[in-house]
């Protein structure tokens, strides 16, 4: 699934939300310095907004499409995994990723990052995390049990952090064990956003297994969350919590 977002590079570009100035500004003033590495950066969302802030970038992604993108877009990127990357003796004051640290091994991915930051550099792995209105979740649930009453996991039926948390636990022990890190923080910030129907049903193919869809079923998933989004009258608003897990290198001897 990680190198499936490559299908859809220009639609996850224009439709994927952003992370917030406020979580964005903090990592770059809790780091050394401006020179940030950005692991999974895919077409670059993360990396423009902080070269926005005055960093200066360099971009790691497995597919090919998403980093072409990126590069159109001014970030420069190299294809690979983080796990297979070379680092060339280059180092960083700030190890980032956005929507992509639970495609790397969290213990290795740790390791690598350590050995490419600086003293006291920072790595920062951060989510979105859909918190829909209960209205919200409930019609799309709906939804998703019309098109895939199959399936075993419904994305809507229960609180999606409640998802991510393992994900959160997983990361900060990988950062612990790994041994070259301070004690790994929890960072939030709550933000919202109000989506047209058609600005929802443009996330919609870009997300989780919906990239898996087959073209008939992926459709018939689209028509019914549209159809839930006009019941709600049309719009509605999306609550997010964005999510860091991010620790420091110690200060070198």
């Amino acid at each position: 699934m990680a190198e499936s977002f490559g299908s859809q590079a220009e639609r996850y570009d224009r439709a994927r939300p952003r992370y917030p100035r406020a979580l964005v500004e903090r990592i770059v003033a809790g780091s050394p310095g401006p020179d940030v590495l950005d692991i999974g950066c895919g077409t670059g969302i993360a990396a423009r907004q902080f070269q926005a802030a005055g960093c200066r970038v360099l971009g790691v992604e497995p597919d090919a499409r998403m980093a072409d993108l990126a590069r159109q877009h001014g970030v420069q990127v190299e294809v690979a995994t983080f796990e297979a990357w070379d680092p060339a003796s280059r180092t960083f004051d700030a190890v980032i990723a956005g929507q992509a640290w639970h495609w790397v091994d969290p213990v290795a991915g740790a390791a690598r990052a350590a050995q490419a930051l600086r003293s006291q550099g920072r790595l920062a792995a951060f989510w979105n995390v859909f918190q829909p209105p209960p209205e919200v979740a409930e019609a799309f649930a709906a939804a998703h049990r019309q098109v895939m009453p199959e399936s075993a996991v419904n994305p809507w039926d229960r609180p999606i952090l409640d998802a991510y948390s393992a994900i959160f636990t997983k990361v900060a022990d990988g950062i612990r064990q790994a041994g070259a890190f301070r004690e790994p923080e929890q960072w939030r910030t709550d933000w919202a956003h109000c989506y047209t129907r058609d600005e929802w049903l443009d996330i919609v193919p870009t997300a989780g297994l919906s990239t898996q869809l087959p073209p008939a079923r992926l459709g018939a998933l689209l028509t019914a969350t549209g159809a839930a989004i006009d019941a709600l009258g049309g719009s509605f608003t999306m609550h997010y919590a964005t999510i860091a897990v991010t620790a420091t290198r110690p200060r070198a001897a």
